[in-house]
């Protein structure tokens, strides 16, 4: 699943793809906010990202799209 999240203050956005599922990664936002702590997500590799949720400007959630890549016909 990818998630992409915007930071305030920041040109680009932070994607990674994660293991987690779309429910999980909602209840850890939730849970940030309710909190007001940190967000801490791990990616498929298992690379931790920690952003304090005061600089969260959103969060998106998607599940992953099988990119083409190579010669395909449409």
């Amino acid at each position: 699943m990818e998630v992409k999240i915007g930071v305030q203050h920041t040109p680009r956005e932070l994607v990674l793809e994660s293991a987690q599922t779309p429910a999980e990664v909602e209840q850890a936002v939730s849970e940030a906010m309710a909190k007001d702590g940190v967000l801490s997500l791990t990616d498929e590799k298992g690379r931790k990202v920690i952003i304090p949720i005061a600089k969260v400007a959103y969060v998106e959630i998607a599940e992953s799209s099988n990119r083409p890549f190579g010669f395909t016909t449409r």
